[in-house]
């Protein structure tokens, strides 16, 4: 194979090398491999990364070698690379990258981005986070299955709060619920119900659940992390490859699954051929994130429902 060549993707050109490196050595998965997956996923994923921020994680030798963050887009981007410009709090610029069409997420693709990280809230809407997000993160030995546990007891919260909500797989170790909003909820008022919500439920089921970042405090339990409610922190996209050994995806699921998963006690874990089935055979399981538009409950009546959970 050539070590470049160019694709016309949707009438532009672009330049793609080293497609036969292999990215994934377990299972020989390659870097052409990861680009196919990501050109056949994105009419599902494209409406995710819309007007999203995007930090890009590099593994330039593959999921076995180095990595690194990379939060400015590349000043040496093609024009056709649009970027969001994101004021810090010292008064310089960030310029994200803007993955808003699929040439731009090839070309991102192509810099061995494998991991996509979008931030809770649209451009230029900086403040106001279009979801309720919670992290669910096992301490070893607990695994996804027990994040499965808490991902039931949440919704089960949500649902007696009036709300819907959505679940996905981290495509590594845990977990990710989702509650769309899409209104003009604050980062101020999200993180305080995210936080409140963590903590009465470890205070509740200490053995199952913790509130607390520190790792020490997690064997065998889930840390049910509201901190991602920020507007300076970023999660995994849905839909994205994660760098692990296989070329495993955050999947969005069903409830049944999940359900279906604690009572099996079988695992959920999706590879990237396992997606593509699914989005051919179901859609996007996660498209109404983007659109439901969901009213934050005020704290009082999440202490209410808090208080009543056994």
């Amino acid at each position: 194979m050539a070590k470049e060549t160019t694709l016309d993707i949707d009438g532009t050109s672009v330049a793609v090398s080293r497609l036969d490196k292999v990215f994934y050595p377990k299972t020989g998965f390659t870097k052409g491999d990861v680009l196919d997956y990501y050109i056949r996923v994105s009419p599902f994923l494209l409406p995710h990364l819309k007007d999203r921020p995007v930090s890009l994680k590099r593994y330039p030798d593959g999921v076995d070698g180095f990595f690194f963050y990379e939060k400015n887009c590349p000043a040496y981007r093609p024009a056709w690379v649009k970027t969001m410009k994101v004021a810090k709090s010292d008064g310089s610029v960030i310029k994200y990258c803007s993955m808003n069409c699929l040439p731009a997420l090839v070309w991102a693709v192509n810099l061995a981005d494998l991991e996509l990280h979008t931030f809770l809230h649209r451009y230029p809407a900086l403040h106001r986070p279009a979801c309720l997000a919670f992290d669910l993160d096992p301490g070893p030995p607990a695994e996804i299955l027990q994040c499965a546990e808490v991902a039931l007891l949440l919704r089960r919260i949500f649902q007696q709060l009036g709300l819907e909500a959505f679940a996905k797989t981290s495509g590594s170790k845990g977990m990710q619920v989702y509650v769309p909003l899409n209104t003009s909820a604050t980062y101020g008022k999200t993180k305080e119900f995210a936080e409140m919500m963590a903590k009465v439920l470890a205070e509740k089921f200490p053995d199952q659940i913790t509130g607390m970042m520190s790792k020490a405090k997690r064997p065998g339990r889930i840390f049910v992390d509201w901190s991602q409610n920020d507007e300076k922190k970023t999660t995994v996209c849905v839909y994205s490859l994660r760098a692990r050994e296989h070329p495993t995806v955050s999947t969005p699921v069903t409830w049944r699954e999940v359900q279906s998963s604690v009572k099996s006690r079988k695992p959920l874990a999706f590879d990237t051929e396992q997606v593509l089935s699914r989005v051919a055979k179901r859609g996007d399981l996660f498209a109404p994130v983007l659109t439901l538009k969901q009213k934050l409950p005020p704290i009082t009546r999440l202490r209410a429902v808090l208080a009543e959970i056994a």
